[in-house]
């Protein structure tokens, strides 16, 4: 009685540690100068707008995303994003994301597989200035959005279509923006 007693504490014991232990698994490195070559930059342009928003890698192992957002020629966006490849998303993976920002709200957008014109997942990704944050985001939380406008009725996220993530700017304020990843993880049970 006694040995089985002293089983089912250690079982008890063992699952609730578990319980609390998630596997970090890096999406991006931004140490690596190669990084540099699967991002591009997606800017109003592409509608007539002229936002100037570009990316660098940093000498602090980072991605600073900067630039210029104008309202112009009935602009008001820019974004740098992934260039398509696997993510290997799983249902249930959270994405933690630890970005340094100027105090502008941006947009966390995942892409799909599916070729729909100007669709994504989106988040918002509030920044406070010149503060480091690390920030969680549910896969199952992210909202569909065409042309920046929510997509009702739209099917949720399907983790093994997201090919791309990306960070958009589009918060309808004209001037310079600053917005520094150093990390982009998945977290999974």
């Amino acid at each position: 009685m006694l040995r089985t007693t002293a089983f089912l504490m250690i079982c008890l014991l063992h699952n609730f540690w578990a319980l609390g232990m998630e596997k970090s698994i890096p999406l991006a490195d931004f140490s690596q100068p190669r990084t540099a070559s699967e991002w591009q930059n997606i800017n109003d342009g592409v509608m007539g707008g002229v936002s100037d928003g570009r990316f660098r890698l940093t000498g602090n192992k980072s991605m600073e995303f900067y630039g210029t957002l104008s309202l112009e020629n009935n602009g008001g966006f820019a974004s740098v994003r992934t260039k398509p490849k696997n993510l290997d998303l799983q249902k249930g993976d959270v994405l933690l994301v630890r970005v340094k920002g100027d105090g502008r709200e941006y947009s966390l957008n995942l892409y799909s597989t599916k070729p729909l014109v100007a669709f994504s997942y989106r988040m918002p990704l509030v920044t406070q200035k010149d503060v480091s944050m690390e920030l969680k985001f549910p896969l199952d939380k992210f909202t569909a959005t065409s042309f920046g406008r929510v997509v009702p009725n739209a099917q949720p996220i399907e983790p093994s279509e997201i090919n791309g993530i990306g960070f958009l700017l589009g918060d309808k304020k004209a001037g310079p923006f600053r917005l520094e990843i150093e990390s982009i993880s998945i977290l999974r049970d």
